[in-house]
């Protein structure tokens, strides 16, 4: 993989990122540090084929086969970038099933958003403007966000299904005031999950 084409690799956006984040967090275990044991737990989980390892972490099937004897320690920063991101997001699968399954099913998450929202409504309503809100959002949002995560959505398909669950929970208390308002959701500075 030339750099021309990791510069051209899609970066997942900060709400699919804080989704990430907020499942590592749930962790019971620490996931393996170092390069030779990362390498050896993706080659549990790629039925030992180095081919395939290689293929998935953009490296030569040489490599791997020296990561996984020792021989090399230290990755350059791509590939450390890589074997972290692969690692975690293979670790403790159950625990992560578990964590997403109680969030969409019966308890919902935590959300902590800084964005700019903006508003239209039947009526008069606040100005658009960056705003910092920490709420619950319903196991029904929940479970549409992690369907939007599994499928591979990208982080403008994710903000409307956002919005609509910090609109309900937040600015309109659960259904109970300002009916009919509709909220935009632009411009996250940071955001985060937690089940």
């Amino acid at each position: 993989m030339s750099d021309h084409e990791q510069q051209l690799a899609p970066r997942r956006g900060k709400v699919l990122e804080a989704l990430a984040r907020a499942e590592r967090k749930v962790f019971t275990r620490p996931a393996p540090k170092s390069a030779k044991a990362q390498v050896k737990f993706l080659l549990t989980r790629a039925k030992g084929s180095t081919k395939a390892l290689a293929d998935r972490l953009g490296v030569s099937t040489r490599t791997v086969q020296r990561y996984r004897a020792g021989q090399l320690t230290t990755p350059q920063k791509r590939l450390q970038a890589a074997l972290v991101e692969e690692t975690e997001s293979e670790w403790q699968p159950k625990v992560r099933a578990q964590a997403r399954e109680q969030a969409s099913t019966f308890g919902g998450m935590m959300v902590t958003v800084v964005a700019y929202f903006g508003f239209t409504a039947s009526g008069s309503s606040d100005d658009g403007r960056q705003r910092h809100v920490t709420t619950a959002i319903s196991p029904t949002y929940a479970a549409q966000i992690l369907q939007l995560q599994e499928a591979g959505a990208t982080e403008e398909d994710s903000h409307p299904i956002v919005a609509k669950a910090i609109t309900e929970s937040y600015f309109t208390d659960w259904g109970s005031q300002c009916d009919g308002l509709v909220v935009h959701f632009t411009d996250v500075q940071s955001i985060d999950f937690e089940f």
